[in-house]
Order: C-alpha cells, then structure tokens, then sequence
C-alpha cells in the first residue's frame, strides 16, 4: 500500500475520533445537551476561505506573498478560534458542564489537527501528475 494511502487512512481514523469525542460530550447520559454540536458548523466553515483562495491562486500567476491568501488564513483563523471559544462559553454560562467542554474541545482539536494535515499533504503533492488525495 502506497504512503499516501495509508496517510489518507491515518487522517479518516483521526478525524473519527474527534468526531466520536464531539458526539460523547453530547450524548452522555451526565451531560445529555447537544448544543456543543454546533461547532461542527465551524469545522465546514472553516475550510472554505483555504479552497477559495487556492482556487484564486491556481488562476492567478502572481508572485510573492498574496494577499487574497493571508486574509483566507485570517477568517479561518477566526472559524478556529470560535470552535475553541464556544464551548468554553457555554460552560462559563452554566449550559453545558466541564465535562463535555473538555471532550468538545479535545475534539475540535483533533479534527482541526486532521484538517491541517490533510492541507500540508495536498499541498504537498499538487506538483505532480495525479498527485494528492
């Protein structure tokens, strides 16, 4: 089995368990609140300013730092740091207990760990011919 495939495996394991962790701080029986759910919201959200400025890039022949790429970096930046801050929130404000903020943020970061390496791995190998996941 080729590298990239078993790179592809590793990331789809890792992201299952940030989402199984996302879904135990919601159905526990102890916590049994679904609001922490929502932060998967952030996680489609977040990266759609990478795809359009990459796809802006491709079109593009530009040289040097880009401007349309620093500022999809900055509005992901924002979605990420949200998906940390939400949960704190909501535990801060008594909705949901520590517990499933703990568990929601140690989701997110899995998920969004999986999320950057799977932007390192394509970027990586978008040189080549059929390269890429």
């Amino acid at each position: 089995m080729s590298s990239q495939k078993i790179a592809l495996v590793l990331l789809a394991l890792a992201g299952s368990i940030g989402i199984t962790m996302l879904i135990l701080a919601c159905a526990l029986p102890d916590f049994n609140n679904w609001w922490p759910l929502i932060v998967v919201l952030f996680y489609m959200f977040s990266v759609i300013p990478t795809f359009m400025s990459r796809r802006y890039i491709q079109n593009t022949y530009t040289s040097g730092t880009n401007s349309c790429q620093e500022v999809s970096i900055f509005i992901t930046m924002g979605f990420v740091i949200s998906a940390f801050a939400l949960p704190l929130v909501l535990a801060r404000s008594s909705v949901i207990r520590d517990g499933a903020a703990y568990l929601t943020l140690g989701g997110n970061l899995i998920i969004f760990a999986t999320i950057f390496i799977f932007f390192v791995f394509s970027e990586a190998d978008e040189g080549t011919y059929g390269g890429g996941f």
